[in-house]
């Protein structure tokens, strides 16, 4: 594969997708982008866009918000879910304003020692914020090579395989822009089951030309109903409305059983998303 040809029908079908998002809308800075990423986390983009805009409108830069309490964060963070990332998060902007002397580094390494941050996150935020010659290697990334390059899935070829093709894909003339636009290009047309009819490499990709129409990853994910991640979702809900509230009422507010509401408690203090105040009632921590 030829892969200026690549790069530039990619390139091509990104640019009227260049503003399609709030968080490429704004200027470019490393802090919205780290914002955008901890949100996109397991979350479609449409359902982050108008959180993100109201997030960085009440938390403009690092400094805003490692002063704010975690209960303002957790507040802001409503209706995006897997709340432990507005924890990460905030624990981050902390460490950036003590570590860092309040601005998001530049450095991958760096990047990594922060909570919440991981490799890919850390190439998103240097690459997307910083212009660093890095290529973001998420799951639809790893799709895209494994299936154009190869003909496989990403199962079917070794990580170091799809790093060094990632890496050589890469515009490291405006890494900003082909990290986003394939992304893209992997969230619209190279899912799990491909729409190769939306997909502008289609006539290049090596999956397609050998016949080859996806398959299910395999992984089952277990039922949120009655879970404890839902029993969890459902007393931070409750706290975002209330200054606090005791176990029985959670109970009663939530429709969870009391040894549900006691398991629950117990790790959302764990993970510091509630805290128990003196009188043994449990609110959003307010420090």
């Amino acid at each position: 594969m030829r892969v200026g040809a690549l790069r530039a029908s990619v390139l091509r079908w990104y640019g009227p997708r260049r503003r399609a998002y709030a968080w490429r809308r704004g200027p470019r800075d490393p802090y919205r982008t780290l914002v955008s990423e901890l949100m996109l986390q397991q979350t479609q983009a449409a359902r982050v866009e108008p959180i993100f805009e109201a997030f960085v409108g009440r938390f403009p830069n690092v400094a805003s918000l490692a002063a704010a309490p975690r209960s303002e964060v957790l507040r802001a963070w409503s209706g995006l879910g897997y709340n432990r990332r507005a924890v990460a998060l905030h624990e981050a902007a902390r460490a950036i304003v003590r570590d860092h002397r309040g601005k998001v580094p530049r450095d991958v390494e760096a990047l990594e020692r922060l909570p919440g941050v991981g490799p890919y996150t850390a190439s998103a935020v240097a690459s997307i914020g910083y212009g660093e010659p890095l290529a973001a290697m998420d799951t639809n990334v790893r799709r895209i090579c494994a299936r154009a390059l190869h003909g496989t899935e990403p199962d079917e070829v070794s990580a170091a395989t799809l790093a060094a093709d990632a890496d050589r894909l890469l515009d490291r003339a405006d890494p900003r822009t082909w990290n986003q636009a394939l992304m893209d290009l992997g969230r619209v047309a190279c899912r799990v089951r491909p729409r190769c009819d939306e997909c502008p490499i289609a006539s290049m990709c090596a999956f397609r030309a050998g016949g080859r129409t996806g398959r299910p990853s395999g992984r089952r994910q277990s039922p949120f109903q009655g879970s404890a991640r839902q029993v969890r979702g459902a007393i931070v809900h409750v706290l975002r409305e209330v200054r606090s509230a005791s176990a029985d009422a959670l109970a009663e507010r939530t429709g969870h059983p009391p040894s549900a509401i006691g398991s629950a408690t117990r790790s959302l203090i764990a993970d510091g998303l509630v805290e128990r105040t003196r009188s043994g009632r449990y609110r959003l921590p307010v420090r």
